[in-house]
């Protein structure tokens, strides 16, 4: 197999200290930089594949969510005023306001 040159720029401290470590390893700086991203790339790829599974939820979920209408039709027609206040005031506790309107750890 025919081999290629990649050329790269580094600080001289970082090339120092990979020549140091390429030669505890027992390999020249090339073996040793190959050997490193080879190890890299391995360990990228396993854990691509092992979330792949999740990604492909997400990327599901965000086209869900894209297809949703921007408002949400009113649900509350057929509520008493007293049934539409309690409604509203737990949708500000989801939210993250008090009953004032505040929320938690903000200025008001």
């Amino acid at each position: 197999m025919a081999k290629t040159r990649i050329s790269i720029s580094l600080e001289q401290a970082q090339a120092e200290r990979i020549r140091q470590h390429a030669e505890r390893a027992g390999m020249d700086v090339s073996a040793y930089l190959v050997h490193a991203a080879t190890r890299q790339m391995a360990e990228s790829d396993a854990i691509e594949e092992q979330f792949a599974g999740v990604d492909a939820l997400i990327a599901r979920a965000e086209r869900e969510a894209g297809e949703l209408p921007d408002e949400p039709a009113d649900t509350t027609a057929g509520l008493t005023e007293q049934e539409r206040r309690e409604v509203e005031e737990a949708l500000d506790l989801v939210r993250g306001r008090d009953r004032q309107g505040h929320r938690p750890g903000h200025a008001a």
